[in-house]
């Protein structure tokens, strides 16, 4: 693709960096052929060579309008694209780049800048949300039925194990999850003793991923180097990785390192962090998992996450782990498709979200399991009002 990028953005790194990506796409429309809302709505500017061309014609100085940020905001950065592409394009930085100008260009309506901030307010702050989370749970028994299914019903996290090991992980805590349900980390913490592991728990808060893709950049980075400083003391006492329950938060901190590589107090730092950073089902393929022994009684349907197979690029992982330990997985149709959470997209784009959904449940239940389960905590609480089975995270089968 041939560009004449516009003065305001030419010689900066990132309109070079924007230059590079678009000079790689051919106008195949691979990428058009697996796009979750292109299939939906049948508009190519909702698909990501139609969004690309959007970019493009903004970075070379045509004025963006909010019909624009519309169709950029509808695409739900899954990535199902990047997977398909023959041609290595970057779509999902090149999305970032495109949106973070237009934010700057195309003012909001004020009901929707409302949202977006109440979202970025409460979300990324695990003691506000937890809190308004709790407030919702209590009165979820009177709840009518749409906000029932869409409130998490109370979970406890069980026992954490006492550090006794000489191997040492570290584990996201992140923001959501903590509230939703506590039981995931400590699952985690308790499968990993079984294997010699210590996972510790740190002072860290929120991957940086929402404000990220609101283009709240400045806000994210805050975020990013928190967690970088309450990780990096047990990364120079040892710590073998950085453990990543959440598939979502695994795709922003494995980027850690190319975000703030100019960041001349954290970007070295934030690299190691990159490089140590492991989703869980990569720790534990690389380790002995003879000695679980957990419940196979159940037909177990794998959601796996666009943020784990397109994101982080490990299609088939948590799948070869729990057919090694046993389980017994069914057949999942179009499983490369989004659920529509995305995120905070299932709250910005219900009605889009929640056909992505009913269209992903239909396939998960159609090899009739006994349960689903995923990978990413956004995931879980989308489709668990809706299920017809229950919806774990997977570590949860092995605890």
């Amino acid at each position: 693709m041939q560009t004449n990028l516009a003065d305001f953005i030419r010689d900066s790194e990132e309109g070079k960096e924007a230059d590079s990506i678009l000079r790689k796409c051919v106008h195949c429309g691979f990428c058009t052929a697996t796009c979750p809302t292109y299939q939906l709505l049948g508009d190519e500017l909702d698909g990501p060579r139609g969004r690309i061309y959007l970019i493009k014609q903004v970075l070379e100085g045509v004025d963006p309008s909010s019909t624009t940020q519309l169709h950029l905001d509808r695409c739900l950065s899954c990535l199902n694209c990047e997977t398909t592409c023959p041609s290595g394009v970057k779509y999902g930085r090149l999305l970032d780049i495109g949106r973070t100008v237009v934010e700057s260009r195309v003012e909001r309506p004020a009901l929707e800048r409302s949202l977006r901030g109440l979202l970025r307010s409460v979300i990324p702050y695990k003691e506000r949300f937890g809190l308004l989370l709790k407030i919702g749970q209590f009165f979820r028994p009177a709840l009518p039925a749409s906000l029932k299914a869409s409130t998490p019903p109370k979970v406890e996290a069980g026992e954490w194990p006492k550090p006794s090991h000489d191997r040492k992980m570290l584990v996201l805590n992140g923001c959501a999850q903590p509230a939703i349900a506590p039981n995931i980390n400590a699952a985690t913490a308790r499968v990993l003793s079984r294997l010699g592991i210590d996972l510790l728990s740190v002072n860290d808060g929120c991957c940086g991923a929402l404000s990220h893709h609101m283009s709240a950049n400045e806000e994210a980075l805050d975020f990013m180097r928190r967690n970088i400083d309450a990780w990096w003391p047990h990364i120079e006492d040892g710590a073998e990785a950085i453990v990543m329950t959440a598939s979502g938060c695994g795709v922003l901190v494995k980027e850690y390192g190319h975000i703030l590589r100019n960041d001349t107090a954290y970007a070295e730092k934030a690299a190691a962090v990159s490089d140590l950073t492991r989703d869980l089902g990569e720790v534990l393929a690389n380790e002995d998992l003879s000695g679980l022994k957990p419940d196979l009684s159940r037909r177990v349907a794998v959601h796996s996450p666009c943020s784990l197979q397109h994101g982080q690029k490990l299609p088939g992982g948590v799948e070869g782990v729990l057919v090694g330990l046993g389980f017994s997985l069914t057949s999942v149709p179009d499983s490369h498709l989004c659920c529509g959470s995305a995120g905070s997209y299932s709250i910005l784009h219900p009605r889009i979200a929640g056909q992505l959904k009913k269209r992903k449940l239909t396939a998960l239940e159609s090899g009739q399991p006994d349960v689903i389960a995923t990978a990413n905590i956004g995931c879980l609480a989308h489709m668990q009002g809706d299920a017809a089975v229950p919806v774990v995270h997977w570590i949860n089968l092995i605890d």
